[in-house]
Order: C-alpha cells, then structure tokens, then sequence
C-alpha cells in the first residue's frame, strides 16, 4: 500500500509541475489585457512586481502633451498618475517647453509585467516622458511610431552631457517634475545627474529625488508615491536625506558599475532564468485579471473647461464595484509582501 501511495504522490507531483510549466508567463497575461478592469483604482504590490485594478489612460493628444508609441497601449495608469502628467504638461510649457511634453510608457490596462521594455512601470504609478519637446505641429500616429529618441548625452565621450542639446530648460523641466510632493523619485541618466548637480543654482531641496541609473538619457522617468489609502501597494524605501551629489553619484563614474561579470571557465552557465509566473505577483493580480473590463472611451480619463482650454480639475470618477451574488465585490485589502528591493535608487 506503501508504495501505491508513494508512486501516486510521485505521478501528481510531476503533473502540478507540468501544469506549472505550461503556465503562460505573467507578462503574456497582462500583455494580452487590452482594457483596464472595471473597479475602483488600487495598485497591488511593488513598482517591479504588481498590477492596478482601475486603471485609466490619459487622451493621446493634449493642449500641452502627446501620447508617443500608441500600438504599445501603454497610457494606464492610477488616476493620480494621470492628474499629475497632465498637470506637468502645462508647467513645463510654462518653462518654455515647446508646445508641451511627450508621454511614453505609463503602464499596461491592468499594469503587470510587460512583453518587452520595463522591469517596473507594473502599478500605473510610473510614467516616462521624452528629453524632446511636443512640436508645435501635432504629431501624427505614425510619426509617433517612427519618431526616433534623442540622447542627451555626447557619445565621444564618456558620460557626459552634449552641450549642444542640453538647455537650462531640459534642467528646470526635470527638477519641476521633482518638486511635486506626490513625485518620489525622477530617474536619469548618471551624466544628467552630475550636470545638474554641477549647474543647478535653484533651490537643491528637490535635487536627492533626482536619482541616477543605467539608459534614461533621451527620457526622464517619474514615479509617484502609493497613493493614500492603497493598503496593497508595497512603498519603496525613502530617498536618503541630501542632493544626492555626493559619493553615491561617484559610483557610477568609476568602472565597477559598467564592468562585465567575471566569468569562471569551468563552471557551467546557469540556465536563463524563467520568466515570472502569475503565482509570483501579488493574489489580488489573479482577480484584476479575471474583472470585466471597461470600455476605452469609459475609461479615459477626462478633465473640465469648454473647448480649447487648459485642463483644469479632473472629472473622473471611480464606476461602482460591480455587483456578485454575494453582494458588492471587493478586491482584496491586501497583498503578500514581496521581497524589499535594493535601496540607493
């Protein structure tokens, strides 16, 4: 009997994990989500492992932004994302920023991992926006498309900002999108780091929010905090105290942070590492899934003023939490808490 059991033990183990390996990745299930679920706007987990019910998208086109990539579907975010773009758009035209900004990747309908790109953008709470002004002249959806970057920095050498390109204006743009008490970080490029640190003669309150990593020399990245109330939503560790311009910057003009892992020639490489699983994200992602979606023009978010004019206070309201036989559905108050990410950034 013994061994009836054991083999019958044995066969259901290699059938869960069967099934475990057939397992779509995550990021094809929230990849494949086209429109945001039809519930109240809550992110669940970390900026690099979550997903948002609720989530709404900003209009493609503006008084003082563009959408940029639309085939990607990546303009949802949480409500508060979507208020502050809106309202930075207009700021940074008062600094002299063309006719406005440039918005790329927010997050998917649902957030969650993305086919291609991001390790964070998952909760609807980060957004990037382009070093290039909005033309005067409206982009049109295929210059959106095919539109190429533009880096900041001088390629001749190393990191360092091309003078040619960097104004006073890119400087004021990025330390303006700082200083919202919302804003929890601005990610750049090391090279724009230092250049700020170096030129910047404003109020240096705001610069430790400014934080350096790999890329983001032709965008600027903004993330916001977990809004008010979001039990699910894991917050990131706080910005050290100071501006930042100090030995934690240095790093990254020294070689470590750019130099190749040492490889051992008698140690097998490790296998690529899976893709995440849905089981790795938090439970309520399971249910933000499997909600009924909203409609897309349900679901954009929309500001007041008669025509032409600047958006003024958002008129957005959250739909009422669709009905179940057992009465009102409600998305779990909490999540599993993940693993904390690395500090410094």
């Amino acid at each position: 009997m013994s061994r009836i059991v054991l083999l019958s033990a044995a066969i259901s183990a290699v059938l869960v994990e069967s099934v475990v390996a057939e397992a779509p990745p995550a990021k094809e299930l929230f990849g494949g989500m086209k429109l945001p679920s039809r519930a109240a706007p809550s992110p669940f987990g970390s900026y690099a492992k979550g997903c948002i019910s609720g989530a709404v998208a900003i209009p493609t086109d503006g008084p003082t932004w563009q959408a940029m990539r639309l085939s990607r579907n990546r303009r949802w975010g949480h409500p508060q994302m979507i208020a502050l773009l809106e309202r930075f758009s207009r700021d940074a035209v008062a600094l002299g920023w063309g006719s406005g900004i440039l918005i790329g990747d927010i997050s998917q309908p649902r957030g969650g991992p993305m086919l291609s790109g991001h390790a964070s953008h998952q909760i609807g709470l980060d957004a990037d926006i382009w070093f290039t002004p909005k033309p005067a002249q409206p982009l049109s959806p295929q210059q959106r498309e095919d539109m190429p970057f533009t880096s900041m920095l001088d390629e001749s050498k190393f990191l360092t900002v091309d003078r040619r390109r960097w104004t006073a204006t890119h400087a004021q743009v990025v330390v303006q999108a700082a200083s919202y008490p919302q804003v929890e970080r601005v990610f750049v490029n090391p090279a724009i780091k230092k250049k700020l640190c170096d030129t910047w003669t404003g109020n240096r309150a705001v610069l430790g929010k400014i934080r350096p990593i790999y890329g983001h020399d032709a965008h600027f990245h903004i993330r916001i905090k977990c809004p008010d109330g979001a039990a699910g939503c894991q917050p990131q560790a706080a910005v050290a105290p100071g501006d930042g311009c100090d030995k934690s910057l240095a790093w990254w003009f020294t070689k470590e942070p750019w130099a190749a892992p040492k490889k051992d020639p008698n140690k097998k490489p490790p296998p690529p590492p899976k893709p995440m699983g849905l089981s790795a994200l938090p439970k309520a992602c399971s249910t933000v899934l499997s909600l009924d979606a909203r409609n897309e023009m349900e679901a954009t978010f929309r500001t007041s003023g008669g025509e032409g004019a600047l958006p003024t206070t958002n008129a957005y309201a959250a739909p009422p939490a669709p009905a179940t036989a057992g009465g009102a559905f409600e998305l779990p108050a909490w999540v599993p808490v993940p693993p904390p990410r690395p500090t410094g950034l």
